[in-house]
């Protein structure tokens, strides 16, 4: 069986570090050569690079390109439909609105119960009454696609007054006069989603690269020729912890510079909101590693540990406001949603990046962070096996 890449890594290391014993050992040395070669071997795994910074940055791009148009509401046009009417050019105008026109009544009668169309109109020109255009507008729609049915209706009814008013000016009972009170910024969907997919990605990485690599060292028996050295225990985690940190810092930088600079993702302050989310970054892989540590101690088998890691990292991506935000989420879940670490990081991270907020005003989430630190590297020192 070919050994893992890293455990070759670390065996040429070994190999290097014997023949130069007569020299004076130093512990810091050491830990810095580890360091340097697990970042080779993991710069060398496809398999990291891709679930670290591939899969976040997939996302990214889709979400980015998606923007804040991600409503869409598909509306069926019936055959005979005077598309040159007004209310037509007007619905043709809104941007929410997808007018289907190159379908027959049959095809779109089926969409519209399958709930692929939310309406099918028929309008029909009437005589003009003066300078004012008429019609007549027909909406079909079904219980298929409730949900979008309100919001396509407000948006018909919109059309309709506004024609009303170009046409037929009146006097009103009161006049909305809108006024700017307080400046602003713009809330997009990319300064939602990149903190939660940036946070998902630490865990991930975090959680099985971590696993995996002790439990290959334990089974391989590297862990045993490392005790053949002088290097104490302490350095060898302290090794490994520091190739994660830099492997994904880097990955960090990556992510927040394409949402940056592509799309447009807010940071505050600039180059010290920048910062202060690697040191965020930093600390969430930090904390993170402990469930890898934990993993490692009680898979059985190599084949063991994608369960045990997915238990920890899936709900959490489900639940921890990754996608959706955790007030979304029925009432009795969200307290279950609020115990979760990775809900925490990313509250964090959104916190500093649009909000402005700096690392001491986020304390609580902090607290519950560390706190969660403190008990999984408790639980990992027990279970944690070095042979």
């Amino acid at each position: 069986m070919e050994m893992p890449k890293q455990i070759v890594v670390l065996r040429d290391f070994l190999s290097n570090r014997s023949s130069s014993m007569a020299v004076k050992y130093n512990q810091w040395t050491a830990l810095l050569a580890m360091a340097k070669a697990s970042l080779k071997a993991i710069l060398r795994s496809p398999s990291a690079v891709i679930f670290s910074l591939g899969f976040p940055l997939v996302f990214i791009l889709v979400f980015g390109f998606i923007g804040d148009n991600g409503i869409s509401i598909k509306v069926g046009v019936e055959k005979g439909t005077d598309t040159s009417s007004y209310v037509f050019q007007a619905l043709k105008k809104e941007k929410s609105l997808k007018l289907i026109t190159d379908k027959s009544t049959t095809e779109m009668q089926d969409d519209l119960k399958k709930g692929h169309l939310t309406a099918i109109i028929s309008i029909t020109s009437l005589p003009r009454q003066g300078a004012a255009p008429s019609c007549n507008v027909k909406v079909s729609t079904s219980t298929a696609s409730v949900d979008k049915i309100q919001l396509f209706n407000s948006i018909l009814r919109g059309v309709i007054y506004q024609a009303d008013d170009n046409f037929y000016p009146r006097a009103s009972i009161a006049k909305v006069e809108p006024m700017i009170v307080l400046p602003g910024r713009r809330y997009k969907t990319i300064d939602f989603i990149l903190p939660g997919l940036l946070s998902f990605s630490l865990l991930s990485a975090a959680v099985f690269s971590t696993a995996f690599l002790f439990y290959n060292l334990r089974q391989t028996l590297v862990l045993k020729r490392f005790f053949a050295t002088p290097i104490r225990r302490i350095y060898i985690v302290l090794g490994e912890a520091l190739a994660r940190l830099v492997f994904q810092v880097a990955g960090a930088i990556l992510i927040i510079g394409i949402g940056y600079f592509a799309f447009g993702f807010t940071l505050v302050h600039g180059w010290s909101t920048f910062l202060e989310m690697l040191i965020l970054t930093a600390f969430g892989v930090a904390v993170f590693m402990g469930f890898g540590f934990v993993v490692s101690g009680i898979a059985t088998s190599e084949s063991t540990i994608p369960p045990i890691a997915n238990v920890i990292t899936l709900p959490q991506f489900l639940l921890a406001g990754t996608f959706v935000p955790v007030d979304a989420f029925p009432s009795w879940l969200q307290p279950v949603c609020r115990i979760m670490p990775l809900t925490y990081l990313n509250d964090a991270f959104r916190k500093i990046a649009f909000e402005g907020l700096h690392l001491w005003n986020v304390g609580l989430e902090l607290g519950v962070i560390t706190l969660w630190g403190i008990i999984v590297y408790i639980v990992a020192a027990k279970v944690f096996r070095w042979e």
